[in-house]
């Protein structure tokens, strides 16, 4: 079994407890209103969850990915959309602290944690997903000042977050190389937002498409230099994949426990259909598969908290494997429920429709592959 080493152990029981007992009791009630929940965003604020990896200096956490996974997935067991408002607000975050120069880095970060400012991430346009050169979105340059034109979509927190970190190409003919990335604020005139997505999961958390027209943006704004926006990127979903594979894990766990607990009740030919060996056969594999998906997933973390040089591989690895395991364990779950995992009245259809997202966002289970692939020919 998987434990955690004592470092951890503190963290683990508090957000654990902060879930059962706040998170978990409105989960439900966010799910079907889909409304954005900003007494959960306040709360998790209050905890310093939504700033877990800006360091103390500035007001956050300053934590790892590790605890950043830790957190992730305790919450997700209850609520996969209150992780994901985790997880976006950290990869609206990351960008800023890992390239963000110096007044960047005081003025947002400190902003984040005393003003409680919600993040966003702006890459996917609608001809431009997995193909990140393909963008179209641009920022020319005239004077001290870039315009933004261009159009995001599937953005999360979309219409509710204070801050987006937006990525347009400076260069259009130097593909992906001549995207550059920007810290942008949500009242700027020009930007109009689009009405929320009626997503199948992750609901109380918005996404939508977010327009730019002619949107003014300060040079001072421009993180790193003219032509770092893919790297930017790339190293931003590095750091946060591992904890879409410990939201999809937690996910995971929450169906296991439901399927296990109804097949120990549910009698049929005489007997708790726990005891039938086929049904045993798929909860084993279950529980293998989860053990399998958590050793994966911290492994990537530690590997990216001690910069060692395989953290890309193990990241993506981790991110395709666990959400995968999502997927096939609410599928079976629901299967094991029978007639009542297909009722909304419960919570287990949920995960299977949260599962499913889980292998889109951050990078498809199929560029993950690729990504995997790609890092494999290089070691040899």
């Amino acid at each position: 079994m998987f434990e955690f080493t004592e470092e951890y152990e503190p963290l683990l029981r508090e957000v654990r407890e902060i879930a059962e007992k706040d998170i978990k009791p409105r989960s439900k009630k966010i799910e079907e209103s889909d409304e954005f929940p900003f007494d959960m965003a306040k709360r998790l604020f209050k905890e310093g969850y939504l700033q877990i990896l800006i360091p103390s200096s500035n007001g956050g956490m300053g934590r790892d990915i590790t605890s950043f996974c830790i957190i992730t997935e305790e919450i997700a067991k209850v609520s996969a959309s209150m992780a994901l408002l985790v997880i976006v607000q950290s990869v609206g975050t990351l960008p800023i602290l890992i390239f963000g120069n110096d007044s960047q880095k005081s003025e947002f970060c400190s902003r984040i944690a005393r003003d409680h400012l919600l993040m966003a991430f702006c890459l996917t346009e609608p001809l431009a997903g997995s193909d990140v050169g393909s963008m179209r979105m641009t920022a020319t340059k005239e004077g001290s000042q870039y315009l933004l034109n261009g159009k995001k979509s599937f953005v999360t927190n979309g219409g509710v977050a204070d801050k987006y970190v937006v990525f347009a190409k400076t260069d259009p003919t130097r593909g992906r190389r001549g995207i550059s990335a920007f810290a942008v604020d949500k009242g700027l005139p020009g930007i109009t937002y689009s009405s929320k997505d009626d997503k199948i999961g992750m609901r109380g958390i918005p996404s939508c498409s977010v327009s730019f027209n002619d949107v003014a943006v300060s040079k001072k704004y421009l993180l790193g230099e003219e032509g770092d926006g893919f790297k930017i990127a790339t190293e931003t979903l590095n750091r946060s994949r591992p904890a879409v594979g410990a939201q999809a894990l937690g996910i995971a766990e929450s169906a296991m426990e439901i399927a296990t607990l109804f097949a120990m009740r549910r009698r049929q030919f005489g007997k708790p259909i726990a005891k039938l060996e086929g049904m045993q056969f798929m909860l084993a594999e279950m529980a293998t598969m989860i053990e399998s998906a958590k050793a994966l997933v911290y492994k990537a973390a530690w590997h990216l908290d001690k910069g060692l040089r395989h953290a890309t591989k193990y990241s993506a690895m981790c991110k395709y494997f666990a959400s995968d395991v999502a997927m096939k364990i609410t599928t079976d779950a629901v299967q094991i429920l029978g007639g009542y995992g297909c009722l909304k009245s419960g919570n287990l259809e949920r995960t299977m429709r949260d599962a499913k997202i889980t292998q889109i966002y951050e990078g498809t289970n199929q560029i993950q592959r690729f990504v995997v692939a790609e890092q494999l020919i290089k070691e040899f």
